[in-house]
């Protein structure tokens, strides 16, 4: 039995559809299990992060568990009462979803939030592995909506390059550590295969839509106004403008083979996820009207 926590979000959900299709016994953490849909024969377990006392149940009869915490100016330390309830529960193995960058200083507070879980992940007895993704390649589903409406795409990393991951190849790596006792100890960095700054991202989407797309470079000083004023958090803002400043200065230009030693395969282009996913960014397609 493996359980995830987070199972809706962008790893979780692809983590569990890989395993599934695997055949893998597979339970998912969820706020409120009688209105989310999972594939069939998936467990649904009701886990509030806010409330601690709801982990042990879902620990309950685990042999590996997915880490997904909630990091953030908001924790709680959620990541260490996980473990701690994974410990109670004789759960075997953990696999923690961190961030590219963790515990650099260069990234400011978002660098900062993984640590705790990081290092109480490191201490807690059981095999363990880290997972340090770079950005998912997902991400620029967000670009969808000004396309459908006409206007640009802003660009708020300038001319900063980074080798986007495909989220199915970190889903496919975590299934791996899950699975497997040869990962005990390993923190992996994730990235695609290839640097690309957001304009050649764009350039990209746009061979694969058969359209032109348009950016709009946002300076660096105007970045935080921008997402202000498209009504983001002030915690997210702040969060969002070291991760961008971060990828401006360069310090995200990196590129590794742990998917590759993974895996035994390259990882996902860009193009490919686009590829895939193009459905994503078409317009949404109305019901005719009745008389």
């Amino acid at each position: 039995m493996i359980l995830i926590t987070g199972a809706t979000g962008t790893i979780g959900s692809a983590l569990l559809t890989h395993l599934v299709a695997d055949g893998v016994e597979v339970r998912a953490t969820t706020r409120d299990p009688a209105n989310t849909t999972f594939p069939a024969g998936v467990e649904a377990v009701h886990v509030d992060y806010r409330d601690p006392s709801t982990f042990a149940p879902a620990m309950a009869g685990v042999d590996a568990a997915f880490l997904n915490g909630l990091p953030g100016p908001d924790d709680t330390g959620v990541d260490a009462a996980l473990i701690e309830a994974a410990r109670a529960a004789g759960v075997r193995r953990v696999v923690k979803l961190s961030i590219i960058g963790a515990g650099d200083p260069r990234l400011g507070a978002p660098g900062r939030w993984h640590v705790p879980g990081e290092d109480a992940v490191r201490v807690c007895g059981l095999e363990w592995t880290i997972l340090r993704p770079n950005t998912f390649a997902s991400n620029t589903v967000s670009w969808s909506e000004p396309l459908r409406t006409g206007m640009p795409v802003p660009n708020l990393t300038g001319e900063g390059r980074q080798a986007v991951v495909d989220p199915r190849d970190v889903a496919e790596v975590a299934a791996a550590a899950l699975r497997s006792g040869a990962h005990h100890g390993r923190t992996y960095t994730l990235t695609g295969p290839i640097l690309q700054t957001a304009r050649e991202q764009a350039t990209v989407l746009s061979e694969v839509l058969g359209r032109p797309i348009a950016l709009t470079d946002i300076a660096e000083a105007d970045a935080a106004d921008f997402m202000r004023s498209a009504g983001l958090s002030p915690a997210f803002v702040e969060a969002a403008a070291n991760g961008q400043s971060f990828i401006r200065a360069g310090h995200n230009e990196l590129i590794t083979d742990d998917i590759t030693r993974v895996l035994g395969r390259p990882p996902r282009s860009y193009a490919t996820w686009a590829a895939d996913h193009r459905a994503a960014f078409l317009p949404v397609a109305t019901a005719p009207e009745r008389n």
